[in-house]
């Protein structure tokens, strides 16, 4: 085919990362031509993964996720190679007197979630779209321009080809190409705090709880890893490590040996001694939210639309929601005759998860702001309000709910 040759699609799916991927294979059932594009190749790793080297991007997938990959047949695949379910949550803060403890058996619930790394999931979504018949896979392709129409749009790639479509999802991330060349308005500040990840081996088993300490730099976070399906080996954790950037460049520039040091302190040798650490990672952090998720036939979802402060692990869930919502819009409005672009039923998308997205933005910066805050009055109400919502299961088990995703 001539470069410049056109094709055309009824969707186009821009960004094909665990969010676009999934989103393809919601829409798997549809009488429709769709492309996932990427700029990137799709590598499908063999997820037959053993011993102790780990990817050090993870997710923290919560139950409604879960549910998702159960209806896609995806999770199996997941449970097959290697993830870990976490039953108990302890977070605490720098002075040691306030802490919440959360509990799977005090919300009646099998897990409060699960942690996988992000490759595994991508193979396991890769494997299930890659044999899908009305999904072309196009990458490695970069998206140069678009020409925006009523009757439909018009991707031109760096290479000149021309992809066009009556409906464009952007999945592209945080630095979407899509929301900018469409001019997206939105609302964003940095946060003044690099992220470091990395996977570490612990001395004590960390049996399967997730750990979240905040210290006066920034929150830190253990979550627990299994070295092979279904194991009894709980020494490895993905540890994500929030710190201002002065900080965060003295801890990237220590030693392995040194790294763990501080690290067994900031944890309050609460899993033992830290023997290993895996190589470090740091990005910087910003809030990132698009006043609007359509404009005409384009629709953001994930973190193109919003991107928050990895204080929870919501931020890849708050996408997959996203996904989800956008595939059952798509699926009743064309059971009922509507355009794929028809703005009523991009509407009912935007309206029901803008505000959940908010919702749970703001909650994010209220937590950082509470537990960023030094001045002695805040420590002391933090402290005693942390205390307060342990005690008050109704409460603690409505947080732990909500961070779970079972109400979404």
């Amino acid at each position: 085919m001539n470069d410049s040759q056109e094709q055309s699609f009824d969707i186009v799916i821009v960004g094909g990362g665990m969010v676009g991927a999934t989103m393809a294979c919601l829409l798997r059932d549809l009488d429709l031509k769709i492309a996932l594009v990427d700029r990137a190749k799709f590598d499908v790793l063999n997820l037959e993964v053993t011993g102790g080297k780990f990817d050090p991007r993870v997710s923290a997938i919560t139950t409604a996720t879960k549910k998702i990959f159960l209806d896609l047949k995806v999770w199996p695949d997941i449970e097959a190679a290697r993830c870990c379910n976490y039953l108990g949550m302890q977070v605490w803060d720098a002075d040691g007197t306030g802490s919440i403890n959360f509990s799977a058996i005090d919300l009646n619930q099998s897990e409060l979630g699960t942690i996988v790394e992000n490759s595994i999931l991508s193979s396991a979504l890769y494997q299930q779209i890659s044999n899908q018949k009305n999904l072309s896979l196009l990458a490695p392709m970069n998206i140069a321009s678009m020409e925006v129409s009523e009757g439909g749009t018009r991707l031109i790639t760096d290479k000149g080809q021309q992809k066009t479509a009556k409906l464009i999802i952007a999945a592209d991330g945080a630095n979407s190409i899509i929301r900018e060349l469409c001019r997206f308005p939105t609302r964003e500040w940095e946060y003044n705090h690099n992220a470091i990840v990395t996977t570490v081996k612990t001395e004590l088993a960390h049996q399967q709880t997730a750990l979240q300490r905040f210290i006066d730099t920034g929150p830190l976070a253990f979550l627990p890893l299994s070295v092979e399906p279904n194991d009894s080996i709980q020494n490895y954790c993905s540890i994500v490590w929030t710190a201002i950037p002065k900080h965060a460049e003295y801890l990237m520039q220590l030693s392995d040996k040194n790294f763990c040091a501080e690290l067994t302190k900031a944890i309050e040798g609460r899993l033992g001694n830290i023997e290993w650490c895996d190589k470090r990672f740091t990005f910087p952090l910003w809030q990132r939210h698009s006043i609007d998720y359509v404009k005409n036939n384009v629709v953001l979802i994930g973190d193109a639309a919003h991107s928050i402060h990895p204080l929870a692990g919501q931020g890849v869930n708050l996408g997959f929601l996203d996904a989800a919502v956008l595939a059952r819009e798509l699926h009743h409005g064309i059971e009922v005759g509507r355009e794929l672009s028809d703005q009523t039923v991009l509407g009912r998308y935007q309206r029901k998860r803008k505000g959940h997205n908010l919702g749970m933005m703001w909650l994010m910066e209220g937590f950082k702001y509470l537990f960023a805050e030094q001045a002695l009055p805040i420590r002391w109400l933090r402290n005693i309000g942390m205390s307060g919502v342990d005690n008050i299961s109704v409460v603690k088990n409505n947080l732990a709910r909500r961070a779970m995703g079972l109400d979404w």
